[in-house]
């Protein structure tokens, strides 16, 4: 089951004073949800589940649009490509398989040659995709060429969470360490470390003005 909310009344903002109103409760997933994504127009989500499947939504409907069967724990995390063509999701092998939307088919797949991919993201250029792993190891993938272009060390425990930039130039990642680095895309260089929180770092979100980020 997935809630939708709507952020105030032009659904994109919301103030302290203005309160999240419940849209849709989607329904279809016969277990545990474990990952959601909107598209950058807003007009569609998807969802993954321990049930195998990727369900993609009409959030103008709230009604499903089509099921995906991933296979077995091949569908943890999710991500929408900056174009909205392409989802996609980490597995428990270590791949990337991406999805395309219309089809509805796996299109490619991008193999890390490492552990469960508990995180991913696309850069909001659409060069990079990069994906975190369970034993804290990180992998940055050209897209248009499949390639894998950098493989990141420095977090000691799972990568719950990543994001890039607005610009791509950085990467983002939060780890079960307690810890957030910061990377230069580019060189693969870590540009940062910063601590404060007292457990895991479960979530990070670059905010559009390119200067701060959020984590929890």
């Amino acid at each position: 089951m997935v809630h939708v909310r709507n952020a105030g009344p032009t659904g994109m903002r919301m103030t302290v004073d203005e309160k999240l109103e419940l849209q849709w409760t989607l329904e279809g997933h016969q277990l545990g949800v474990v990952s959601v994504d909107i598209n950058h127009s807003g007009t569609t989500a998807a969802s993954s589940s321990l049930d195998a499947h990727i369900r993609l939504w009409d959030l103008e409907s709230g009604k499903q649009i089509k099921s995906l069967d991933a296979g077995p724990v091949d569908a943890w995390s999710v991500a929408f490509s900056p174009d909205g063509k392409f989802l996609a999701t980490g597995s428990h092998l270590g791949k990337v398989n991406i999805f395309g939307v219309e089809s509805g088919k796996k299109e490619s797949s991008l193999d890390t040659r490492g552990k469960f991919i508990l995180s991913i993201a696309y850069s909001p250029d659409g060069k990079y995709l990069a994906s975190g792993a369970i034993d804290g190891i990180i992998n940055i993938f050209d897209i248009a060429t499949g390639k894998l272009l950098h493989t990141l060390e420095g977090h000691a425990k799972p990568i719950r969470s990543l994001t890039f930039s607005p610009d791509s130039q950085l990467l983002i990642t939060a780890s079960d360490d307690g810890y957030i680095k910061i990377y230069d895309v580019q060189h693969a260089s870590l540009a940062g470390t910063l601590s404060g929180h007292g457990s895991w770092v479960l979530s990070v979100a670059f905010c559009p003005d390119d200067t701060h980020f959020v984590s929890r």
